[in-house]
């Protein structure tokens, strides 16, 4: 097993750090406590940084504005990398007219409409204007019916030849200490396995993300991807997804991994971080 570093003593070794969000920054009771140090320090240090997140149920501004009254003020829209926007990008080239329905709340049918198009609610799907479907979104967990919504979300996969976007692959996310909820992802999986259709996915594991940030930062400086440095807490995202990129991981134990579980996870998976850190916070 890996041992447990001191965060700092890992940031120091690089120049630009991603972060996933929820389970690495914040969790169900708010900030994980002591991390705004660590942007503080990062800012002292000129280090830049990225979040990188499979959240689809917001715009970057309404993320970067939620972060702000938990009191980081310095994350701005433009720091935030979300699946959500890869979605956007594939709806804009792939699906040119028609309505495009979706799972999940208002706040997350943002990537759709931004993208130009008409947006329904899986919920407001009717007979009447089903052949109008050009596409499905699988976007958030919340903001419908889960048994009546799901349902009809696999008879419109069976009746229409058309895309499912999965914009959050997220299986869980941590709900409290102990604790997961069933994420996006997880019913995207399932109702795929029914419907036998392949299903388009966006964000971590997936490089497209990593791309997208690491194209971003090297904007800014001269870079390689042994400068990056990728903290998560799930493996079978954020760790696997930075390494399959390239790039060097830190595992943390504030979100989905628990420290009684994590030797086993990493042993039964072959998912292996290059550190590992109980938190990611700079202890000043």
């Amino acid at each position: 097993m890996l041992p447990t570093l001191d965060f700092k003593s890992v940031v120091d070794c690089y120049k630009v750090i991603f972060f996933d969000s929820f389970g690495v920054i914040k969790n169900y009771k708010g900030l994980v406590p002591g991390i705004k140090n660590t942007f503080d320090y990062l800012r002292e240090q000129n280090k830049d940084y990225y979040i990188v997140t499979n959240d689809a149920s917001r715009s970057p501004l309404q993320l970067a504005q939620s972060f702000h009254r938990l009191g980081l003020d310095d994350l701005t829209p433009e720091k935030i990398i979300s699946s959500g926007m890869l979605a956007k990008e594939y709806l804009e080239l792939k699906v040119t007219h028609g309505i495009v329905a979706y799972l999940g709340t208002k706040n997350s049918a943002h990537y759709i409409e931004s993208a130009g198009h008409q947006t329904m609610s899986i919920r407001d799907i009717t007979d009447e204007v089903i052949e109008q479907v050009n596409g499905v979104v699988f976007m958030d967990d919340e903001g419908y019916r889960w048994f009546d919504d799901l349902n009809k979300t696999v008879n419109l996969l069976r009746k229409r030849n058309i895309p499912a976007i999965v914009a959050n692959t997220d299986l869980v996310y941590p709900l409290t200490k102990t604790d997961v909820a069933i994420a996006v992802g997880a019913l995207a999986d399932m109702i795929e396995k029914i419907v036998g259709k392949k299903f388009i996915r966006f964000g971590k594991p997936d490089s497209q993300m990593f791309m997208f940030a690491y194209e971003l930062a090297r904007q800014k400086q001269h870079l390689t991807k042994q400068d990056i440095l990728m903290v998560g807490d799930t493996l079978h995202t954020d760790i696997l997804g930075g390494n399959k990129f390239g790039l060097d991981t830190v595992l943390v134990y504030t979100g989905n991994t628990l420290p009684a579980n994590a030797e086993t996870n990493i042993m039964a998976s072959g998912i292996v971080p290059t550190y590992i850190c109980n938190n990611a916070v700079v202890e000043i």
